[in-house]
């Protein structure tokens, strides 16, 4: 009996420590830790391990979580599918010579053919995906559901995804030379942060649907490492 309210009062903690530690951490802390870039694979897949055990040591579970096995055909074919129109639609931008400029990341358009065979098959996956997958969709989301309704857990874990990738916008528009400016930098990066929202909105979505964390992951590979291939391809056409 002694253990009851500490178990029911768990995901509370949580949470809180979650949103904490989510909000500083591709923005301040994995940038900073040694070796980076080199260490941010292996920092985030062990970042990935430390957190499903506090989760599950906080009593969520494996369904709640998405990761139940039983949920992996649904998750396959959901995701399947979604990642295939993602990657129909890279494939039309890139064969497009009008659309191609829609694809131009100067961070991807400079990687030779070993960087780029990285950056889409590993750093991609196993640093950011599954990562921000499990993080986001998975533990924070089951977290914030056993506290609020479904639509205001998906507000909270998405508005969260959002301010993950301020760091993120800010090297973007650094390197493709975008804005000018503070007050143009802060609304790109306002506007950037609340599309990213948008899109996490979505992933909960798919991973609701599909009640598997598998489909969000493929469709955000699909996004993310298609979109890098797909963004080198319409440079080296251009």
């Amino acid at each position: 009996m002694q253990g009851r309210p500490v178990r029911r009062w768990a995901p509370v903690g949580l949470t809180g420590a979650l949103v904490a530690v989510l909000g500083v951490w591709n923005n301040l802390v994995v940038t900073r830790l040694p070796g980076y870039p080199a260490s941010y694979v292996v920092v985030n897949v062990a970042a990935t391990g430390v957190l499903l055990a506090a989760a599950r040591a906080a009593g969520l579970t494996w369904d709640e979580l998405g990761l139940d096995r039983r949920r992996v055909p649904a998750g396959l074919r959901w995701g399947g599918t979604c990642a295939g129109l993602v990657t129909a639609g890279f494939a039309v931008a890139v064969a497009i010579p009008a659309l191609r400029p829609l694809l131009t990341d100067a961070r991807i358009s400079d990687l030779d053919g070993a960087e780029l065979s990285y950056q889409a098959l590993v750093r991609v996956p196993f640093g950011t995906v599954v990562w921000e997958e499990v993080a986001f969709r998975g533990v924070l989301l089951a977290a914030f559901t056993r506290l609020l309704p479904v639509p205001a857990a998906t507000a909270a874990s998405s508005a969260v995804f959002g301010i993950w990738h301020i760091r993120p916008t800010l090297s973007a528009l650094a390197a493709n030379d975008l804005v000018e400016g503070p007050g143009a930098t802060t609304l790109a990066v306002l506007l950037a942060c609340a599309g990213t929202a948008a899109a996490g909105v979505g992933f909960t979505w798919l991973r609701l649907r599909s009640a598997s964390l598998l489909a969000p992951v493929l469709l955000h590979v699909a996004t993310n490492s298609v979109g890098s291939l797909a963004a080198a391809a319409a440079a080296r056409l251009a």
